[in-house]
């Protein structure tokens, strides 16, 4: 897409205006709709209609809470650090949509395809945790802290199962771009790194160790997201709302937007590494399927299909204790994640 929007108007500074406009209305409009959805799907698994209300279906709903969240009134605590407590919601949402700006939708729509992506990608996105903890502390109240620190203790410690899985399919793939993880995996849904990527017949010895780290990545994504099961820094029924708690109006609503945003981010990563990126599942057999128009749409189904999953499994299951939490990443996700890494690097070897 830079390349396109280049060649249109040169290197110049409404190339670099215009590239961000389609993510951010795709972000927007997602953020608002994926609320909506996961209202009716936790609705359709509990036997409840969900909103029905407003406009067919509900359709309107979100969008109407969101011009309330608008309209409402900012209340802050009166002993709060205005700084750091106002800048909060916006360095947690600004860092998961940077995110945005190496996940390739398509050959020709990625915002910049970065030789470093993935490295970007994991960088760039783990500042949020930083924005939560400003939120915490600068609200003064001992459940946001509380929050605040559950959650700098749970993304750091999950950061490493996340990159040790991603670095399987970097061990393979030799590239650390997000848009060359795509093109890789050309050919149809049996060269995708799910199923051992493209390459001899004997891949099929590493098919379990691949499904195993896709399978690894997804739940430690999910733990850096702070979804249900691992949702410690809201954990409504033992810190209130957490983070959260002090925050009105739009300031909450940020908070939310960056958390719908980071869902489908995470997604679009382990879509990219392990499920083939924007390729169809059917490589040249059926070669328009595999137009750039296609391409997005392959892209957005497998995202929003994990999302599903995501949405899926809060209203499945319970939620873990903050000692759980951690020894699930220290004892298991971890020193499988090692050996996912050292059976790959003997399969390089001596493949």
């Amino acid at each position: 897409m830079e390349n396109i929007f280049t060649q249109w108007f040169g290197d110049n500074l409404l190339t670099y205006i215009l590239i961000p406009v389609p993510i951010i209305a795709y972000v927007s409009v997602f953020a608002l709709y994926a609320v909506l959805a996961e209202r009716k799907i936790s609705a359709w698994m509990q036997n409840r209609i969900g909103p029905n209300r407003t406009d067919k279906f509900g359709l309107l709903q979100t969008i109407l809470d969101a011009v309330k969240l608008m309209q409402k009134e900012l209340i802050l605590p009166s002993r709060r650090d205005n700084l750091y407590f106002r800048m909060a919601p916006y360095i947690v949402f600004t860092a998961a949509f940077m995110g945005y700006a190496v996940l390739p939708f398509s050959s020709v729509f990625i915002g910049v395809d970065l030789n470093l992506g993935l490295f970007y990608f994991f960088a760039i996105t783990s500042i949020g945790v930083v924005g939560v903890l400003m939120a915490g502390w600068a609200s003064n109240n001992k459940y946001s802290l509380f929050g605040g620190m559950r959650t700098v203790a749970q993304i750091v410690s999950y950061e490493i199962p996340t990159a040790l899985s991603a670095i399987v399919v970097v061990m393979l793939a030799g590239t650390l771009s997000m848009q060359k993880f795509a093109l890789i995996q050309s050919g149809g849904i049996f060269n995708w790194y799910i199923f051992g990527g493209p390459g001899s017949p004997i891949k099929i010895i590493i098919i379990p160790i691949m499904v195993v780290s896709a399978v690894l990545l997804f739940l430690s994504t999910l733990a850096e997201t702070n979804r249900t099961p691992f949702d410690l820094t809201e954990a409504d029924s033992e810190l209130v709302a957490g983070v959260h708690i002090e925050y009105s109006g739009m300031m909450f609503a940020m908070f939310f937007f960056a958390e719908y945003a980071q869902m489908f981010a995470v997604s679009g990563i382990v879509t990219t590494l392990f499920l083939g990126g924007w390729q169809s599942p059917f490589g040249e057999l059926i070669p328009f399927l595999n137009t750039p128009v296609f391409q997005v749409f392959w892209f957005l189904a497998k995202g929003l299909s994990l999302v599903f999953v995501q949405i899926w499994l809060r209203w499945t299951l319970p939620r873990v204790r903050i000692d759980q939490l951690m020894t699930m990443c220290w004892k298991f996700f971890i020193p499988i994640a090692l050996v996912n890494l050292f059976l790959i690097g003997l399969y390089i070897i001596f493949a």
